[in-house]
């Protein structure tokens, strides 16, 4: 059988992941949340990048590569 992952107090686990995003329209590459409960800008330029979908985010420019995966 196997062992759930025991919890530990005070520790926020996330089950998600983080992309890095490449904008389209100024290039610049941004790091989002694959499950973003607002809507994401990019930082530069104000164009969005993802929008909420209530579970995963819906990501509308490039996805460059998984920074870190959950």
């Amino acid at each position: 059988m196997a062992r759930r992952p025991t919890r530990v107090p005070g520790v926020i686990t996330m089950a998600g992941n983080f992309y890095s995003v490449r904008c389209g329209d100024c290039e610049n590459e941004q790091i989002v949340f694959g499950k973003a409960s607002t809507e994401v800008a990019c930082a530069v330029c104000g164009t969005t990048l993802a929008r909420p979908t209530g579970g995963k985010a819906e990501i509308e420019h490039e996805i460059v590569e998984t920074v870190e995966s959950r």
